[in-house]
């Protein structure tokens, strides 16, 4: 018996799993200290009222024999397809419910995608990125070029045509920099996948808290990008649901790779490897895309959104360098003094107990930089900001 080589290419340890152990263990050793978190990129609001009350009545129907739902439907149910068409459509976009698959939230879809394309493949995704996209790639044995996301581009780099790929990772807005593509840019990047025979993987998570109107919140706003990108995104942060897990992927009919149809793979993989969503999940989800549950997802997004200003106006005050929290619930700041991330960690965590990411968890690019969330309590948040101005350098 062999086990697959690749996973010992994996660091040890997952990033948060790294950082949890790290503040467990200064919280065992002083207990009286609060710590605030403004770390994971977890929401602390509950769940929309119409998705619990829809969810209540989904629960119902499964305690009646006529109403009962046993497996079901193979992208996810019916309902909840049309929805999402429907919310697409107010963005000009108009899809066939049958490009939508119902998944329990766009890490695993991110992750499971990789099984209809070739290990030998080249992937290329951003630096620094979401860990899930290169780690995935390693345990396929995938060969991983980097693009160079720096300070002087924003964190938003463009094509380089010197460099060929087959699959491109495109965040947006981006985990973990909050930058956001304008649509000049990503036009680029449709370009430059059409020209190369490459498939775009859009992973648009955050399309929620974009509220510029002139910025794209899906890749298929672009022309041309049905025939070369499929688009991931999820509920976890536009309408809380972490905890309740539901999510979706778009693969439009046009994508046809060596004669084959991606979306005919995709169904074929989903039909072997997973059983859905539930039932209950996928009706609160539908409720989620009512007007009204368009609302109230609005109000919480507006409620972390008032935070990333709170966090902001304090690095304004502060003068550190950052992007992100105008679009996007992250701030992505450069640490002071040229400190490097984990040191940067370590000083706020011991010094004021406030708990962030260290950008060297997202990759080489991301050593000096530091990743701050909007979704703890405006309380925290406010609390969390007078700890942090304290701070001697």
């Amino acid at each position: 018996m062999n086990i697959n080589k690749n996973y010992l290419n994996l660091e040890s340890s997952y990033l948060f799993s790294t950082i949890a152990k790290k503040v467990n263990e200064f919280k065992s050793a002083n207990p009286n200290k609060e710590i605030i978190r403004l770390g994971i990129g977890d929401v602390t609001l509950p769940l929309p009222k119409v998705a619990i009350s829809a969810m209540h009545a989904a629960v119902d129907d499964q305690a009646k024999k006529e109403t009962f739902h046993g497996y079901g439907e193979e992208q996810g149910y019916a309902f909840l397809r049309e929805a999402i068409v429907d919310y697409y459509q107010k963005k000009g976009v108009k899809l066939d419910a049958n490009e939508v698959f119902v998944s329990d939230g766009a890490k695993s879809d991110i992750g499971n995608i990789l099984d209809i394309f070739d290990n030998e493949n080249i992937v290329l995704v951003p630096n620094p990125v979401y860990p899930v996209y290169v780690d995935t790639n390693i345990m396929s044995g995938r060969k991983v070029v980097f693009m160079d996301g720096n300070e002087s581009n924003g964190f938003l780099p463009l094509p380089d045509e010197n460099v060929k790929a087959d699959l491109i990772y495109i965040c947006s807005p981006n985990n973990p920099t909050g930058a956001v593509y304008d649509r000049a840019g990503l036009e680029k990047w449709v370009e430059y996948a059409q020209k190369n025979h490459a498939i775009i993987l859009f992973d648009s998570a955050y399309e929620a808290f974009v509220n510029d109107s002139e910025l794209p919140t899906s890749i298929y706003e672009i022309e041309g990008a049905k025939k070369c990108a499929i688009e991931f995104c999820s509920l976890s942060k536009t309408a809380g649901f972490t905890g309740t897990r539901c999510g979706y992927t778009i693969i439009p009919f046009e994508i046809e790779c060596e004669e084959a149809s991606l979306n005919k793979l995709w169904v074929r993989r989903q039909t072997t490897k997973f059983n859905g969503v539930s039932y209950i999940v996928q009706r609160g989800a539908q409720a989620i895309f009512s007007d009204e549950g368009i609302a109230e997802a609005k109000e919480n997004i507006s409620y972390y959104m008032e935070n990333a200003k709170i966090l902001s106006k304090a690095l304004d005050e502060m003068n550190i360098w950052y992007v992100g929290g105008k679009n996007s619930p992250y701030l992505w700041l450069k640490c002071p003094k040229g400190m490097k991330s984990w040191d940067f960690f370590d000083k706020i965590l011991t010094e004021v107990c406030v708990v962030g990411t260290p950008g060297a968890g997202f990759g080489e690019n991301g050593e000096g930089f530091f990743r701050l969330t909007a979704f703890n309590t405006h309380e925290n948040t406010t609390k969390a900001v007078e700890r942090l101005k304290k701070l001697k350098f």
